[in-house]
């Protein structure tokens, strides 16, 4: 068959200047002589008006130049399409991208959208909302929604908004039902990750796969600030926790699942994809099995 690609482009995430990548992508999509229309994001994650172009284009590709947020955004939408979904990784942490062996170089990261092999991978449900690989709540949800209103984008101020915040942090009390046991906690974060990254190289879940069909639930429990720090720097952030689904006296708790659900009894601020999120009192989280095709190194 041949190709047709649509690239959503979005204009704020990360640092690197996006006219300079749209140049590059248009030369080097016109040279492989495959027809290709650029679109930039949007900042509702409706892309409904995508839907005719889609199919009065026979578009059998749309490739994303962005962060996780807005993977996840345009893949959820588009999700009743048969089509192939490609990575160009713009954002701060793109973690799926990492997961998936996608380089942070776009010249490398559209040579596999030219050249890779489409994988079947899982997605999850928030609710009513799609992610494609992690959702979050609690502190690290917290630094998303002060990060998302910093006029500055990238690593370093990421970085700055976690030192910013991380003493004055509170903890949350959460509900949890999985796998046939409910359970309460007081909890500095809960992360559900359909990818072993967090971003940037972190690993937060080390037994997480893109297509096992499972997901993996990460509880930090409430602990003194310094004990804490040392837990997520030598257990969570270096891979190095371990499963424990016969115990909750574990500092940090980790087991997989096919489906969850939390009572946010403290209204923990949520993300999706280090995107800020609506905060439900209820989440009733699942897996979606092999319900896309990422584009990804041979």
């Amino acid at each position: 068959m041949e190709r047709s690609i649509i690239y959503v482009i979005n204009p704020i995430s990360g640092t690197r200047k996006k006219k300079d990548l749209q140049e590059y992508i248009e030369k080097a999509t016109a040279a492989k002589k495959i027809p290709y229309q650029v679109f930039p994001s949007v900042a509702s994650g409706d892309y409904s008006f995508l839907h005719p172009i889609i199919k009065e284009n026979k578009i059998t590709d749309v490739v994303i130049a962005g962060g996780d947020g807005t993977v996840s955004q345009v893949v959820g939408g588009l999700l009743d399409f048969n089509l192939n979904f490609g990575v160009i990784p713009c954002g701060s942490g793109n973690g799926l991208a990492l997961t998936a062996g996608i380089s942070k170089k776009p010249e490398t990261a559209l040579d596999i959208v030219f050249n890779g092999k489409p994988s079947i991978v899982d997605g999850l449900m928030i609710n009513d909302s799609f992610s494609c690989m992690l959702c979050g709540l609690g502190f690290d949800a917290k630094v998303a929604h002060e990060f998302a209103k910093q006029p500055k984008r990238g690593l370093g101020t990421y970085a700055s908004v976690i030192r910013k915040n991380f003493f004055s942090a509170p903890s949350y009390r959460f509900e949890l039902h999985s796998n046939g046991i409910r359970f309460t906690t007081d909890a500095f974060f809960i992360s559900i990750a359909n990818s072993n990254q967090f971003g940037n190289n972190f690993t937060i879940a080390p037994k997480a796969l893109l297509s096992d069909g499972l997901l993996d639930i990460v509880i930090v429990k409430k602990m003194a600030k310094p004990l804490l720090l040392i837990t997520i720097m030598r257990q969570v952030l270096a891979g190095k926790i371990k499963q424990v689904e016969n115990s909750l006296q574990q500092p940090v708790i980790y087991f997989q699942t096919k489906e969850l659900e939390i009572k946010n009894i403290d209204m923990a601020p949520m993300h999706i994809d280090g995107d800020p999120a609506e905060t439900p009192e209820q989440l009733k989280i699942k897996v979606l099995k092999k319900c896309f095709r990422l584009i990804s190194p041979v």
